[in-house]
């Protein structure tokens, strides 16, 4: 059986863009706790969305540079939230929290991937999510970066993100073979609000990426 592209919508503001993504088979949510994004949920507003989603549906709080009392609150409210941090987090801040994390890398304008000194005090990290935005800042940028840069030098999951939509994600999923792909604007008619459309013909794209026999290994 070939192995399955997970993906992520984010920027999730919406009930019915929530309830959508589920049918349409979306592994995760994400919902921007940063007040100066566009896509800004409140925690209690998030709160809810999840408390009306299935089991095996994965939420995703977004986070950038907050103070630490702010991601408990958060984390309180939602004991199923897996945070993943945009900014200039260290280790030490990221698993104070004793719970499972992703961390995102900015590649920016310059295109500088991380090297491995940079990733490995993040040894506890579920993942690492790479965007196309300036590093320490947040992604929704709707910029892509040069994906085959990447190679196979992950040692964990590999998270997809940046300018991703229906027209590059089968090309993005060949060259990297990401765990997963993260799409926000890709899938947008507005900010923070969902395309239906625009949805589905991405999670179609994402499984056509699948099917094809050279983009994927064997699953484990």
């Amino acid at each position: 059986m070939a192995r399955r592209t997970r993906v992520k919508i984010c920027g999730i503001t919406r009930l019915q863009d929530a309830h959508l993504a589920q049918e349409l088979g979306a592994d995760s949510l994400g919902f921007v706790f940063v007040p100066a994004s566009k896509r800004y949920l409140s925690p209690e507003a998030a709160a809810s969305i999840v408390g009306q989603m299935g089991p095996f549906v994965t939420p995703v709080g977004l986070f950038l540079d907050a103070p630490a009392a702010e991601v408990r609150r958060v984390l309180d409210l939602l004991p199923s939230l897996v945070p993943q941090f945009h900014g200039q987090e260290s280790a030490e801040y990221c698993e104070q929290f004793d719970r499972p994390y992703l961390k995102a890398m900015g590649v920016g304008s310059a295109g500088t991937l991380p090297d491995d000194e940079q990733l490995a005090p993040y040894s506890r990290a579920l993942g690492f999510l790479f965007d196309s935005h300036e590093p320490g800042q947040l992604g929704g940028t709707g910029e892509a970066f040069d994906w085959t840069r990447l190679g196979a030098r992950m040692h964990k999951p590999l998270i997809l993100a940046g300018g991703l939509n229906v027209h590059n994600v089968e090309q993005a999923i060949r060259q990297t073979k990401p765990y997963a792909v993260d799409v926000s604007s890709g899938v947008e008619q507005a900010r923070g609000i969902k395309d239906p459309e625009a949805m589905r013909t991405f999670l179609e794209a994402v499984r056509q990426a699948d099917r094809q026999p050279e983009a994927r290994s064997e699953d484990n």
